[in-house]
């Protein structure tokens, strides 16, 4: 049964963030208010679909909302009205926009926002993606920090380390367990903000690392190159972007996307692949249609 005494505002969009949420449930906890990405267009058709969040919280019977503008002025006495009536905390979980000044303080315990990795290391967009391509088993952890006004810079709430059993992992592996932590970690800091015992502790922003935004472009394969970092590449942008290598086909270039591979007695193999304008094939099939040279 839901704890309906503790009351706080859940800001996220993607996968981690539904994952995390399913977590809090499990632990009784629900939000008064989901905030999400306003729908987008999305796939070939362009159709308008909403988030994973949006549909979560819409199964589950709580509100949600999805402003254009964070500013609006509506949307943050909306926020006011939480806090009015007894939220002491905001969690963000992969929310994808910037938190204006209107909002980054109404919460009297502030925002707790879950970062996938151990802050002040990997600090921006894309830490689960650069974790695998650097290969960082031995660094793989989550923070829990109090945003403040500079990204991923806030004071440290709870910080873990995660042994990892199985390496190298995929991104959704790596991203189910970040969410499914993250949310037992997150649960236990509710209580303590609801007690407004949260304990904090600066980073140490000499040690901070940043990653990038990563473009289509960077998943790229070159097939010549070192095979197992080529499949580091393949487990981070799996699925989205997906990795894809180029074929001289007829004349033509085209570019096929890796579906399925492994790292087999030191080689990056291919299992099944999309070349483009086509359904997915195994190799088999893709060498008997298209001229192709494995990489020796």
């Amino acid at each position: 049964m839901e704890n309906k005494n503790i009351k706080f505002v859940f800001f996220g969009s993607s996968e981690i963030s539904v994952i995390t949420l399913n977590e809090l449930k499990k632990n009784s906890l629900l939000p008064s208010l989901i905030v999400t990405q306003p729908d987008k267009p999305k796939g070939r058709g362009l159709d308008i679909s909403e988030s994973l969040v949006k549909i979560w919280a819409k199964e589950k019977n709580i509100r949600v909302k999805s402003p254009k503008n964070l500013k609006d002025e509506s949307f943050v006495n909306l926020l006011k009205e939480e806090v009015i009536n007894g939220a002491k905390v905001f969690i963000l979980v992969s929310f994808g926009r910037i938190i204006p000044n209107e909002i980054l303080n109404l919460a009297p315990q502030g925002i707790l926002n879950l970062h996938p990795s151990l802050l002040p290391k990997l600090r921006g967009p894309s830490p689960i993606e650069t974790s695998i391509l650097n290969d960082e088993k031995d660094e793989v952890g989550l923070s829990i920090i109090v945003l403040d006004k500079e990204m991923d810079h806030g004071p440290i709430v709870k910080q873990e380390k995660i042994e990892m059993e199985k390496w190298p992992v995929s991104k959704s592996e790596l991203t189910k367990i970040f969410g499914e932590i993250g949310g037992k970690l997150l649960a236990e800091e509710i209580l303590k903000a609801e007690k407004e015992t949260l304990a904090l502790r600066e980073q140490d922003h000499s040690e901070a690392t940043f990653t990038k935004k990563f473009t289509k472009e960077d998943s790229l394969i070159d097939l010549s190159e070192d095979p197992y970092k080529n499949y580091l590449k393949f487990l981070a942008f799996e699925k989205n972007p997906a990795t894809y290598f180029f074929i001289e086909h007829q004349g033509k270039k085209i570019r096929v996307k890796i579906s399925k591979a492994k790292f087999s007695e030191g080689k990056f193999c291919l299992e099944r692949v999309t070349p483009e304008g086509k359904k997915e094939m195994d190799l088999e099939s893709f060498k008997r249609g298209y001229k192709y040279y494995e990489p020796v």
